[in-house]
């Protein structure tokens, strides 16, 4: 599904709206919720929104679990971290509690890296099948998301949930989640703004199949939804937008 907005503030506003209301959704069904986050500039102001005065309040934050989407293989309090930037803007700002946070431990060489992270995953889901309630991703100019960038090896990992990959492209180890684990969750949603995007987009929505190209084709949920927030500069080069 497709959500295409004029302006960015909208974009922002929708998509946390989306995340109150499934928070909602799955604290009524199950007492928690587990959300995965993205990294990357867009997700940044997603965090302080729901930080926000508005937001804070709206969402049950003590039974909130968070998790990342992947991670660059550099120190926790490098800046370069994902989990940094999430807790400068999301975890601090909440006072959110650290047993409600799972980051990717990189203290580890990269594959215990993956390893310990996919344990952490199958270890909070216990003995109900591991399926996250939300996932955020980003989208790169290359048509990757998560750290499944174009031709590595994890494009094609059919069984772990965690992978580490040597990314040629950026000269560093990234820990990631793989298709698999991400295609199991309720809702996908990709956040996305700019023209720079446009292309990925096309490339990713209506080009043919070709995962080594484009990796984010690779996601497709199994029984969840997969939603699109962008505004209008990302959605430019598709042929046919339903808003």
């Amino acid at each position: 599904m497709l959500h295409i907005f004029d302006k960015v503030d909208t974009l922002f506003t929708s998509i946390a709206d989306f995340i109150v209301a499934k928070s909602k959704e799955a604290i009524a069904k199950d007492g928690r919720f587990s959300l995965v986050l993205s990294g990357g500039n867009s997700p940044k102001k997603l965090h302080e929104l729901l930080a926000s005065e508005k937001y804070r309040d709206q969402v049950e934050w003590s039974k909130v679990f968070f998790f990342f989407g992947d991670e660059r293989y550099v120190p926790a309090n490098h800046p370069d971290s994902n989990f940094l930037m999430a807790k400068n803007t999301l975890f601090d700002p909440l006072n959110i509690s650290k047993s409600q946070v799972f980051p990717i431990n990189t203290s580890l060489p990269p594959a215990g890296s993956a390893k310990a992270y996919e344990k952490d995953i199958l270890t909070f889901f216990g003995n109900k099948p591991a399926s996250f309630d939300v996932v955020i991703l980003g989208l790169g100019d290359n048509s990757h998301t998560a750290s499944l960038f174009p031709h590595t090896a994890v494009l094609h990992e059919t069984e772990a949930l965690v992978k580490e990959e040597y990314i040629e492209e950026v000269k560093m180890y990234r820990i990631t989640l793989t298709a698999p684990i991400i295609n199991k969750a309720d809702y996908i949603t990709f956040l996305l703004y700019g023209a720079g995007k446009a292309e990925a987009v096309r490339h990713i929505l209506e080009d043919e199949r070709n995962i080594e190209e484009y990796p984010a084709q690779l996601i497709k949920p199994i029984k969840g939804e997969l939603h699109w927030f962008m505004d209008d500069g990302a959605s430019s080069k598709l042929k046919s937008r339903n808003h």
